[in-house]
């Protein structure tokens, strides 16, 4: 009781006042300043999208579609990176006005940051990989990959993790740091490669015929002419097989374009196939049972005693 009986009432409705009337206005300017500067930042980077995605609209399709994955996902980090750092701020600001010194919070989250840094190696591998991922440009959101022997689409690219969608659906998440092997199937081009099986009593030449007029029909088809970069290669008879002679082709497609491209060929050269009268062999079996098993014949010759 007596410890209120020395506050000063005065003293303290007047500061409480003062807050409500300067202090507390001046936090939210700055909050709905972070919020609009937020809101601007976000149309910046859809404005700098746009930019970059028109320049890169004027190259060649494969191009194109190559820049448009890397801008996608470069921005998706500057987009992050801005939002973090304009909230870190606002958030200083808000310290600074409620009479708390900063100063000694920027050195304590530096001495924080190095301890973390020491104890979290791990964490610090993988944003340091995932930059690294990044500036070289190995991978892009939307190209279809292999890391350390799993496939699927690249879904998510960040700083610490890369994630994988495969053909079922699972999510596979990889941390940056432990990707040991990474094949990116749909960087630049890609291709729809085919090894065809045919008979021996087929000839080959004949075969390699009918395989270039099926993809010159695709090429022409309005459905695929835009997917295909270059007309098909036959790279000639590749193997010997026990019932077949393998003849190995290729068609360069647009990036994630080979497995469409590559099915609508199979349909039509199976087609084709049928109408030649080409045979498509598989594997099968022949039984030999032998011939009958003669007995023993045994030859007994008699010596001439008389002799």
């Amino acid at each position: 009781m007596d410890f209120l009986k020395n506050v000063n009432w005065q003293l303290l409705a007047d500061q409480i006042v003062r807050w409500f009337i300067i202090t507390l206005p001046s936090i939210l300017l700055i909050v709905i300043l972070g919020v609009l500067a937020v809101r601007f930042w976000k149309i910046f980077v859809r404005k700098l999208k746009s930019l970059l995605l028109k320049r890169a609209l004027k190259g060649d399709p494969a191009n194109a579609i190559e820049s448009e994955k890397r801008v996608e996902t470069l921005l998706g980090i500057i987009s992050l990176v801005g939002k973090v750092a304009i909230w870190i701020i606002v958030g200083l600001i808000v310290l600074r006005k409620v009479n708390i010194e900063i100063g000694p919070i920027i050195a304590s989250l530096g001495i924080f940051g190095l301890a973390i840094g020491f104890g979290a190696q791990e964490l610090v591998r993988d944003v340091v990989t995932g930059f690294f991922l990044l500036l070289e440009n190995h991978i892009r959101t939307g190209d279809v990959a292999i890391i350390n022997g799993t496939g699927g689409l690249v879904e998510d690219i960040s700083l610490r993790t890369v994630t994988l969608r495969d053909n079922s659906g699972t999510i596979h998440v990889f941390q940056n740091g432990k990707i040991n092997t990474l094949s990116n199937m749909t960087k630049g081009w890609s291709a729809a490669v085919f090894d065809i099986g045919v008979a021996y009593k087929e000839n080959t030449d004949e075969v390699s015929q009918v395989m270039e007029q099926v993809a010159d029909t695709l090429m022409v088809d309005p459905a695929f002419k835009d997917k295909i970069l270059q007309p098909i290669e036959i790279l000639g008879v590749d193997a010997f097989q026990d019932s077949a002679v393998v003849i190995k082709a290729r068609i360069k497609t647009l990036p994630s374009q080979q497995w469409s491209v590559g099915r609508e060929y199979r349909r039509r050269l199976k087609m084709a196939f049928d109408a030649k009268g080409i045979e498509i062999p598989f594997p099968h079996s022949t039984i030999y049972w032998g011939d009958d098993a003669k007995p023993l014949q045994l030859k007994m010759l008699q010596e001439d005693r008389s002799k």
